[in-house]
């Protein structure tokens, strides 16, 4: 038996132990997720918490995930970013300096470039289709498996490798555009 099959097979029953360790171990992993969808800190904790919320939820009534805790917890998030969680216009982003998993160099140029392409790459990314972005999140950001990305969204292997390409050629094309116009 797989080890996250044991712990979703915990969380199930209920068990206060297994629950915290799904929290600690899939927690971070949500807010890093969200936070790449959104670019915004609180946002992505609203979002990280109110995924946990619905699986105590789901699972008190019955529900929740029965196969696959890690693809259940990804669609949920993915789903709340999509319904509602996406940028207000009141938000104001994250500075980049304070973004996640982003060193900043010593350097003023090599600040400003690396700021100038978070700022492309996020504005292009912006313009592909939601399936696309969450493929190109799901894959390249979190590092996710074909497999455990056709798991989160519900779909074939085949449909996530399509979206991948279709996602990576239009993201290419933009980021050419760009280059083009400056």
């Amino acid at each position: 038996m797989h080890p996250s099959t044991s712990l979703l097979k915990r969380v199930r029953g209920g068990d206060e132990t297994a629950l915290i360790r799904a929290y600690d171990e899939y927690a971070p992993k949500i807010y890093r997720y969200a936070y790449r969808l959104t670019g915004h800190r609180a946002t992505a904790q609203d979002v990280a918490s109110e995924t946990f919320r619905r699986l105590l939820g789901a699972l008190k009534q019955g529900g929740g995930p029965t196969d696959n805790l890690s693809a259940w917890l990804y669609r949920v998030a993915h789903n709340l970013v999509v319904d509602g969680f996406r940028l207000q216009p009141d938000e104001a982003p994250v500075p980049i300096q304070e973004a996640p998993e982003i060193p900043v160099r010593s350097r003023a140029e090599s600040r400003l470039e690396r700021r100038e392409a978070v700022r492309a790459a996020r504005a292009a990314l912006s313009r592909l289709t939601s399936l696309q972005q969450q493929v190109i999140a799901l894959r390249f950001l979190e590092e996710l498996s074909i497999r455990e990305t056709a798991e989160i969204m519900g779909k074939t292997e085949g449909a996530v490798k399509a979206l991948q390409y279709r996602g990576t050629n239009s993201l290419r094309r933009i980021l050419e555009d760009e280059d083009g116009e400056t």
